[in-house]
């Protein structure tokens, strides 16, 4: 029943999304924001106190252009089922992709965060530059994830669980295969190291470092956020772990949580502020 709900849903809001226009859609995302924000207030209370942590200031105002910008991302992704690579690549600019250029004798691990429209991020980076292997977990709903795979399975992305994938994430680097990680959500200590976000500790994972030690893959930064009616994937400064030294791990952990406070610094309403991401350290802030 509840995933009759969900298929029911999508093709109701994908009808909306690719059939009426644009000026109506607006209004009606718009309205769907502001009823989230108000009527939303687990999620709201949330971001509010992330927010705060951070220090940003026109935090009513960050939350609310969230909301909005979650709005546009899903009727992109409604738009994006069964679009053709050509069609993918259409709607995204690259900034310094020439850094995987200079890497591609080695493997790659492309980190990133809940940041802008990450579903297209995946299929772009496949249609650009071939195979791409996710650390992540399935949806909730199974005819849901059906949908979401079958559009992955055309780029040629798999997804690898988070739990028990070590050997599969290894086979991929191996394999020269594009392996993205999300990094950015809380993490118990045990499955991470303390790095420093907006001058907060966080526990941060060290997947990506972990795995690039051993197989001496390069790290790469990468997100991708909304400039104009396009969507623009940025790269960073690669991180070789090899070639720094004392603490390796605690390190390259530290330049990813710094560059995803770095890409949030510059347009903070394209962040999920959603999840608890200072809970490790400071519980009682999100009672």
């Amino acid at each position: 029943m509840v995933d009759f709900l969900y298929l029911w849903l999508y093709y109701m809001l994908r009808f909306i999304a690719i059939y009426t226009p644009k000026a109506i859609q607006n209004i009606f995302f718009d309205l769907l924001a502001k009823c989230f924000y108000k009527f939303d207030k687990k999620h709201t209370n949330i971001m509010r106190t992330n927010l705060k942590m951070c220090k940003f200031e026109n935090i009513e105002e960050i939350i609310l252009q969230t909301y909005r910008n979650f709005a546009h991302f899903g009727v992109e992704f409604l738009r994006n089922q069964n679009n053709t690579k050509e069609q993918i690549l259409s709607k995204v600019e690259f900034k310094n992709a020439q850094i995987l250029d200079k890497f591609k004798d080695r493997p790659i691990i492309i980190t990133t965060a809940h940041y802008g429209n990450w579903e297209l991020f995946s299929l772009a980076m496949a249609a650009k530059f071939g195979p791409v292997s996710i650390v992540g977990r399935n949806l909730d709903s199974p005819v849901m994830d059906r949908i979401l795979s079958k559009n992955r399975s055309r780029f040629n992305i798999e997804v690898i669980p988070k739990s028990g994938g070590a050997r599969a994430i290894m086979k991929a680097l191996q394999n020269r295969r594009l392996l993205g990680i999300l990094v950015d959500q809380n993490v118990d200590i045990r499955d991470g190291v303390e790095c420093e976000f907006f001058s907060n500790r966080i526990s941060h994972t060290h997947a990506a470092s972990i795995f690039a030690a051993k197989l001496n893959a390069i790290i790469i930064p990468a997100f991708i956020k909304r400039v104009g009616d396009k969507n623009e994937i940025s790269f960073y400064d690669p991180i070789d772990i090899n070639q720094l030294n004392g603490d390796k791990i605690k390190q390259a952990t530290q330049a990813q949580s710094s560059a995803t406070q770095d890409m949030i610094k510059s347009k903070p309403d394209e962040y999920f502020w959603m999840h608890k991401k200072f809970k490790q350290f400071y519980p009682e802030i999100y009672k």
